[in-house]
């Protein structure tokens, strides 16, 4: 069983930033695609952020979009996810998901993902 730890949240000013990273348990994440997703109380997930095995496909959410970077650190075997501008509607808990799909070029914000992190909370509040 996979198990990712997700790391970099906090409190941050409105129009600030905040990096979150991604680290599993075992394996290497360029065998997974990796999204991101958050969710705020009586909201469902939304994912926001996703990129393939390989690091060349990323795809993200409207809300988000020029705002928020993902990419991979193969040198730390992490995954991270740079937010800038922050709003207060960052204000959820984030979870990294992954799926074993090594070398498809394809990734999706959808829930198609069988591995979660526990979350890690981000406050954007003045």
């Amino acid at each position: 069983q996979l198990q990712l730890v997700e790391s970099g949240g906090g409190l941050v000013q409105p129009g600030g930033s905040l990096r979150l990273s991604c680290a599993p348990s075992k394996d290497t994440l360029n065998l997974y695609r990796i999204a991101w997703f958050r969710q705020a109380p009586g909201k469902v997930r939304e994912g926001v952020a996703c990129t393939d095995s390989s690091g060349g496909i990323r795809n993200y959410a409207g809300t988000v979009k020029g705002r928020f970077t993902i990419s991979r650190d193969y040198a730390t075997n992490t995954v991270n996810l740079q937010m800038n501008s922050q709003t207060p509607e960052d204000t959820t808990v984030f979870y990294c998901n992954a799926k074993w799909n090594p070398g498809s070029p394809f990734c999706t914000i959808l829930p198609r993902y069988n591995y979660w992190g526990q979350g890690i909370r981000v406050t954007v509040s003045s």
